[in-house]
């Protein structure tokens, strides 16, 4: 199978494509459909590629003890944690109404399915991928029926083991090939020690024929451009339009200033990649011109003597003589004219000089 695919309508990532960036909106709109409205516009003025939202289905995704217990965070929306959810959760009347804003300014929208109902309201609403967020990583009945709707998936991999994700690639890989695995720990905000990039790799060495990507939760951009510089195709990472605003997710997101500045330094990086061939650039010539070196006489060598290493140096020179990497190969080649002390070592006077034909 390609190492690429369609995330989204005329959009590809994995192979040679760029990196697929997802300004993670998630609940930092602080439940308020304004402040969400400006937070996608704000993704798509700073150059992302998708914004992405959290859709629960409360009653499906927590129990009713776990709604009813108390709630007196610095962060809470309420007096119970199903007040404070409840504060944060848009409708799916909102949820249209904020896709419809998304593609009117052009800029792809989806959300994670926190739990199954979710994924079942997201499938309807027409996203063109499911996210799945850490959390219901190893909730394999999830997966296993996510996977099923057909969609294009990205999964993070926070908590989680090498075994698992294993287990992951091998349930979903069979029912929905479309998908990719993102290196992600589950910590806000992330320290540089905790990140844990190597993981990429090991990830692109277990599966070959899927994009891998990057979802942080550290605070600044160098980590998550590391991350592209080693091979990741999608990213993503939260944001905000204030990181002193109430919610536990503020501190380890991107202001508008910090994402503007992470696109612009992934799209850089993606043009520094480039080519895998070593060779002597155009825009070298003009250094190489000015600076390179040639083969010089170190004393005069007459005409038909056999030179030897200790005839020769090596000297910034003009005119251009024999590179200084041919210097081996003239050893023990007839001079056919008189080659003054300090010359450079041309062609034209090596008897039977043939490049082609050099060791």
């Amino acid at each position: 199978m390609p190492l690429e695919f369609e995330l989204c309508p005329g959009r590809k990532v994995g192979g040679d494509h760029p990196c697929f960036i997802i300004a993670e909106i998630g609940q930092n709109h602080q439940g308020d459909l304004e402040i969400a409205k400006k937070m996608i516009r704000m993704a798509k003025e700073c150059g992302a590629d998708c914004a992405k939202f959290q859709k629960s289905e409360l009653e499906y995704k927590f129990n009713k003890k776990a709604l009813e217990r108390p709630y007196t965070s610095q962060h809470s929306w309420g007096k119970t944690y199903g007040e404070h959810k409840r504060h944060l959760e848009f409708s799916h009347e909102q949820y249209r109404e904020l896709q419809k804003y998304a593609k009117e300014i052009g800029i792809y929208f989806t959300a994670s399915g926190m739990d199954e109902m979710a994924v079942e309201f997201l499938h309807e609403l027409g996203v063109p991928f499911f996210k799945v967020g850490s959390g219901d990583t190893n909730n394999l009945p999830y997966l296993k029926k996510t996977a099923q709707k057909g969609r294009p998936m990205v999964i993070s991999s926070g908590m989680q083991s090498m075994d698992t994700m294993r287990r992951v690639y091998e349930l979903v890989k069979p029912i929905n090939p479309n998908f990719c695995i993102l290196q992600c720990t589950s910590a806000y905000p992330l320290l540089p020690e905790d990140v844990n990039l190597q993981v990429i790799q090991e990830y692109q060495k277990a599966f070959p024929d899927i994009p891998i990507g990057y979802s942080g939760h550290e605070t600044g951009i160098a980590i998550t451009i590391a991350a592209v510089a080693m091979g990741a195709k999608v990213v993503e990472r939260h944001v905000t339009l204030d990181k002193t605003w109430k919610g536990s997710d503020h501190q380890a997101s991107l202001e508008p200033s910090e994402l503007a500045d992470l696109v612009r330094s992934i799209r850089t990086v993606e043009k520094a990649m480039g080519s895998i061939e070593k060779r002597l650039l155009p825009c070298e010539m003009a250094c190489h011109n000015k600076l390179g070196k040639s083969v010089v006489a170190k004393t005069k060598i007459p005409a038909g003597s056999v030179i030897t290493l200790n005839m020769l140096t090596i000297k910034v020179a003009e005119p251009r003589g024999f590179p200084p990497e041919e210097i081996f190969d003239l050893e023990g080649k007839t001079v056919k004219r008189d080659i003054e002390e300090d010359e450079s070592v041309t062609e034209e006077a090596i008897e039977n000089y043939n490049t082609r034909t050099k060791c």
